[in-house]
């Protein structure tokens, strides 16, 4: 891993659906560890470029404004709350326009580039951190203390995403979601740089038939079985 000996870092990779956002926010509550949600990074990028005009596919623009714009956490929040030049965004990367545009941004080489420079730099900021995404475990944090894959059945996976944009206060349509999941995952899965893997030694779980909670005991299980000796106490 690229930093400090003593950082501690887990991994949780998966495509959209498997749960692993809240998984990582309840994994990391209980293990008293700050918690990087890299994908809000790249929607950040993504609102950037959709607030600029910017084309989302153009590397060398889209760097610049990386360059000219500041991406980071409000750490004093749980979960940590992104922030764009100081101000919470949240609300503004969630929406259609950024999530049209995020697979389109991700897939460039150079915002990759600069994501995984400053992702290994807030964990060398960070003596413990849970990280998820997409690329934590296979790009990178390669030697990360422990590391997850999660998957899920495709339905189960839309299911969950309707129910998500419900409260929301979005009206969805299942099909048009199961079609968006199913072009987000080709996208992530055929890019050139990073691309969603099962990485090589992580320990994939199938969240498809349990409920949250079961999935955050099973995760911690592992931890625990695995690097308990570097955790806080309980």
């Amino acid at each position: 891993m690229s930093g400090p000996s003593d950082s501690l870092v887990i991994t949780i990779d998966g495509p959209a659906g498997t749960g692993k956002s809240a998984a990582s926010r309840a994994l990391a509550q209980r293990l008293e560890l700050d918690c990087l949600d890299t994908g809000a990074m790249y929607r950040c990028v993504a609102l950037l470029a959709h607030q600029t005009g910017c084309e989302p596919s153009d590397g060398p623009a889209l760097c610049r404004l990386i360059e000219s714009h500041e991406i980071d956490f409000d750490w004093d929040t749980r979960p940590p709350m992104v922030l764009l030049d100081g101000a919470p965004v949240e609300h503004l990367i969630r929406g259609d326009d950024v999530g049209d545009l995020v697979s389109v941004v991700a897939a460039v080489p150079d915002v990759r580039a600069a994501m995984v420079d400053a992702q290994r730099r807030i964990a060398r900021a960070h003596p413990g951190l849970v990280s998820e995404g997409r690329d934590q475990g296979s790009v990178v944090f390669p030697d990360a203390n422990v590391r997850f894959y999660l998957t899920a059945d495709p339905e189960v996976r839309t299911q969950r995403r309707v129910r998500q944009l419900q409260r929301s206060g979005n009206a969805v349509d299942a099909s048009t979601v199961s079609r968006g999941i199913q072009a987000r995952d080709t996208l992530d899965s055929s890019r050139s740089v990073g691309p969603l893997v099962c990485p090589e030694g992580a320990i994939e779980i199938d969240t498809s038939e349990l409920s949250l909670d079961e999935v955050v005991d099973r995760l911690e299980s592992e931890v625990r079985n695995r690097i308990n000796d570097r955790l806080p106490p309980c």
